[in-house]
């Protein structure tokens, strides 16, 4: 089976741990674990200027593209605390950032701040990865309302901007039933899918969107009908992108033996699964 690129980790240049108990793995000791998982690439996200709890800062990321160049690209990324945001990113795109991510500040879609970032990755060319939250001071992630009216807007008014979408209460508008209130919006989906998703229409809409696989909020939404899910990988086969989220070897997401299985099943076609695993990655990002 053809080796993957996984655009969506969290590592460190020393093992880290949380004040949770929680730990991150060194970027050298989850290199065996990528091998077994058939992973030959990966991308480090960055929490901005200073370290986020166990995400790595920006400097750190870029020491672990440094380390081990064949094995790990990096995204560069701003904290809310962030000043001078375009020379920010500019500066870390010069070092080798392949985009920015995971954007996490939790402020709505509509805040300066964020839409800073979103005109600084349409100009520099550096794909937004970003998490989304339900609400301002809720959780973690830029925040839009049931719908991802401000998703949409952004689509529009910046077209030349990647957006890579990521995280629960995005993935969840996979369905046309997503539900409203806050806390659902932040789990995974369940069941069958219903027609009318947002998702699925802004897929349809906006070319410059694109989906980060990772996670079990986007494994759920793929894997929860598979059927749809079968469908919807080869109808935007050229905007998926395999990661995994992990933060230590003792992870393991179940997308990607799944697509494994689709592949040899011959439910899913091999053409695919290649560009979801590694070839858009190539094209998206250059690793």
């Amino acid at each position: 089976m053809i080796k993957k690129t996984d655009i969506h980790l969290h590592l460190a240049p020393e093992r880290r741990l949380g004040d949770s108990g929680m730990w991150m793995s060194s970027a050298e000791e989850m290199i065996p674990h990528l091998k077994a998982l058939g992973i030959e690439k990966g991308i480090v996200l960055s929490a901005g200027e200073n370290t986020d709890g166990l995400m790595c800062s920006n400097r750190e990321a870029l020491a672990i593209h440094q380390a081990f160049p064949q094995v790990y690209g990096y995204m560069c990324n701003i904290d809310e605390m962030a000043v001078g945001v375009y020379d920010i990113l500019a500066y870390y795109k010069n070092e080798g950032a392949v985009g920015i991510g995971e954007l996490t500040v939790n402020r709505r879609i509509d805040h300066p701040l964020i839409q800073a970032v979103f005109a600084a990755g349409q100009k520099l060319k550096l794909p937004i990865t970003f998490h989304m939250s339900p609400e301002e001071g809720y959780s973690y992630g830029i925040v839009d309302e049931p719908g991802l009216p401000l998703l949409e807007k952004a689509l529009s008014d910046y077209p030349d901007a990647v957006f890579v979408g990521h995280s629960p209460a995005f993935w969840i508008e996979i369905s046309g039933d997503a539900p409203k209130e806050k806390e659902a919006r932040n789990q995974w989906g369940k069941g069958p899918v219903a027609p009318g998703g947002r998702v699925v229409e802004l897929f349809e809409r906006y070319p410059n969107l694109y989906g980060d696989l990772s996670a079990n909020s986007a494994g759920q939404a793929v894997m929860r009908e598979p059927d749809f899910g079968l469908e919807f990988l080869e109808r935007f086969s050229d905007r998926l992108l395999f990661g995994t989220d992990m933060l230590n070897t003792d992870m393991v997401f179940p997308l990607g033996a799944w697509l494994e299985d689709m592949v040899k099943e011959g439910k899913l076609s091999r053409k695919t699964y290649e560009k979801i695993v590694c070839g858009n990655a190539k094209r998206v990002y250059g690793v």
